[in-house]
């Protein structure tokens, strides 16, 4: 008989060190010669990216021991931070920008591991510098690396701060040559594009490599909002002539430019409501090849991602849904969609193709992310890396539902519903469980259908979880994503105060013991819930927003700085509306006891914010908590970071909730 016992008391072998160790996922994967490469994420060794290849015997390793970290600053969130090619003798040469310097380095592996030299004249085996350090703004940064070997150089975007203020700062596309020569020269570097626009995309070359095309864009637009791509021809010298628009617009989103085998120009585009591939035709007019009600595309909070690859056949890998839940291959003269089988559910911004092969990352609510190989020749997929390894019993897991639930104004409302789950423990018949609402960021952005063991974390020990994706979420269509339209703060807010609601009446959590939690975009609407709504009995706010009027004035980075023009209107034409929103100017309301969770080198959501919101919040009598973790910036990277943090928050909701455990240690409350 399976024991009963309170829910949130359950035992469980989910712990926080295990959540941490599996935290993350592999990241832009690539081609070089006949072996697949990618990023992973290294928890446990300092929170970096390590650069993983996969030989062609099917052995695993890292190309690079710690400390080398491929990840790159661009935009702060980054993008595409390595590009590989395999040399004339068959040896690999990769590119990559290290994270504690931003520097592009140049690497040769197989020429001999790092520090013994690497046997063959001229060629050192350790990385070598390409571009130089800079004392402004951090340093110079690159990303979305194409390599060029003819030409002896790297094209890619160059980010140059050129004052003081986060929004001091040009972008540009720019040639580096291989030889290291712009290490101690700044002037070797080439830039090939003109500064017009803020923001740029690294270029993609044709076929012939006669001409190129990349996106750009311009404040106060998000690249969700409005981009342009951009064709220029390549000159024999190398440079780039008469750039042009092709596609998009002010009001229209393209997030990815490639080429066909053939050198037909392909790109995503939203003009129908819905990212849809389109060919760019000889007219300018799109020829649309695959016209759904869903999307092929998503926001570009990277450089560099890729939601489709072109095969040498002239079919197209494509990743399609609501949201990104499925690999396709489409015939562009038909229209006709073949999906991957599979049990993955959802397919991250990353792909890339190798003869008949497409590869992947994808997760699903039973497996973590992983690398996954499709063969279009037989159709069949099978993972080829970083594969998903069950650290306990899948029985642990939890057993998610897709929902959607009626917010205000009869608006849908789309959800994943995690009910606690545990197969050694049941709880009491009439008691109800205590559920958490999770607020994903951006808030452009969604909540994928994929195991989390954070979420098992809590489920495992029978508290439930609510991942809502709120009007504003991608996957949805462009209306969807709409809604947040100048009323963040108040839509997110009611959606996730809707679901918790929901699940209330319908007899499926306590009413009085609902939580809401959330990271970024999420810790805003998670400390504004708790400003505005009376729903929740606590809340975790980490890494949050909370003062809007210093985010919007320089207190951000330049990527963001005009982010809150569409979320919540111009600042100097509705100057109010920032401080009614703020809940740095409602402390007074808030009465749920919080944790406030921050990196200190954070410069997307700086720590200022939480402490001039501690400092307003000090007396009220309201019970908190606030840990700041140094060395860690916009999103919990090291596995110590995250074991505190995790283990905080389920502390807080015992106390709140009035659970009891001994397994975990005492939160601090103060008043």
């Amino acid at each position: 008989m399976v024991p009963t016992a309170a829910y949130g008391s359950w035992p469980s072998p989910i712990g926080a060190a295990l959540a941490a160790a599996h935290d993350g996922r592999p990241e832009y994967v690539g081609v070089v010669g006949d072996e697949i490469w990618w990023t992973a994420p290294r928890p446990t060794e300092g929170g970096r990216r390590a650069l993983v290849r996969r030989r062609t015997d099917g052995t695993e390793e890292s190309v690079l021991p710690a400390p080398w970290n491929v990840r790159s600053r661009v935009i702060e969130y980054g993008g595409q931070p390595w590009a590989g090619t395999v040399r004339a003798d068959g040896t690999p040469l990769v590119v990559f920008s290290h994270f504690p310097d931003q520097r592009l380095y140049a690497y040769e592996p197989d020429a001999g591991p790092p520090g013994t030299g690497s046997g063959r004249p001229g060629i050192p085996a350790e990385p070598r510098p390409l571009t130089p350090l800079s004392a402004t703004g951090g340093g110079l940064r690159w990303a979305d690396p194409v390599l060029h070997p003819e030409r002896g150089e790297v094209w890619c975007v160059l980010e140059e701060f050129t004052g003081p203020a986060p929004t001091d700062v040009r972008r540009v596309i720019a040639a580096v040559p291989l030889d290291g020569s712009a290490a101690d020269d700044p002037s070797r570097v080439r830039e090939l594009s003109d500064g017009a626009h803020r923001f740029v995309t690294g270029p993609r070359l044709s076929p012939d490599g006669r001409q190129a095309a990349w996106i750009a864009w311009d404040h106060p637009r998000m690249p969700w909002d409005g981009t342009e791509v951009l064709l220029a021809e390549v000159a024999g010298d190398g440079t780039l002539h008469g750039a042009r628009t092709v596609a998009g617009g002010p009001e229209e989103s393209v997030p990815q430019v490639g080429w066909t085998a053939d050198g037909q120009l392909l790109h995503l585009s939203d003009r129908t409501g819905w990212w849809n591939l389109y060919r760019t035709g000889e007219d300018g007019v799109p020829v649309p090849l695959c016209t759904r009600p869903e999307e092929f595309g998503g926001p570009l909070w990277k450089l560099g991602l890729s939601w489709f690859q072109a095969l040498e056949n002239g079919l197209i890998a494509v990743v399609h849904g609501k949201g990104a839940t499925a690999l396709g291959i489409l015939d562009p003269e038909s229209g006709e969609l073949v999906d991957a089988p599979g049990p993955w559910t959802e397919w991250a911004a990353t792909l890339t193709v190798h003869g008949t092969r497409v590869i992947g990352v994808a997760a699903g609510p039973r497996t973590a992310y992983e690398v996954v190989e499709l063969d279009t020749r037989t159709g069949r997929t099978r993972v080829i890396g970083s594969p998903h390894d069950d650290p306990v019993d899948p029985a642990y897991y939890p057993e998610p539902q897709i929902r959607t639930f009626t917010g205000p104004d009869d608006r849908e409302i789309h959800a994943h519903v995690y009910p606690p789950h545990n197969p050694d423990r049941i709880a009491p018949g009439r008691e109800l469980p205590p559920y958490v609402v999770w607020a994903h960021g951006g808030p452009t952005g969604h909540a994928p259908l994929v195991l989390d063991l954070e979420i098992a974390y809590f489920t495992s020990r029978g508290i439930g979880v609510a991942e809502v994706n709120y009007g504003g979420s991608t996957g949805y269509g462009r209306e969807y994503r709409e809604r947040l339209r100048e009323q963040w703060g108040v839509v997110d807010v009611e959606d996730c105060a809707a679901v918790a609601r929901a699940l209330a009446d319908e007899g499926t959590a306590d009413p009085a013991r609902l939580a809401i939690r959330g990271g970024s975009a999420g810790g805003w609407t998670s400390a504004a819930s708790l400003v505005h709504s009376d729903v929740y009995a606590c809340g975790t706010i980490i890494y949050p927003i909370l003062d809007l009027t210093g985010w919007a004035t320089d207190e951000t980075h330049d990527f963001e700085s005009r982010y809150l023009h569409s979320l919540i209107g111009p600042l100097d034409e509705v100057p109010a509306r920032y401080r009614e929103r703020s809940p740095l100017e409602h402390v007074d309301r808030i009465s749920a006891p919080f944790l406030l969770l921050q990196g200190l080198d954070d410069v997307i959501c700086p720590p200022a914010q939480c402490e001039r919101f501690l400092a307003r919040i000090a007396g009220r009598g309201v019970a908190h908590a606030y840990i700041a973790f140094e060395g860690e910036g916009h999103g919990f990277r090291r596995a110590d970071t995250m074991i505190r943090a995790l283990e905080a928050e389920l502390s807080l909701y015992t106390q709140t909730f009035g659970i009891e455990r001994t397994d975990v240690p005492l939160l601090e409350l103060k008043r």
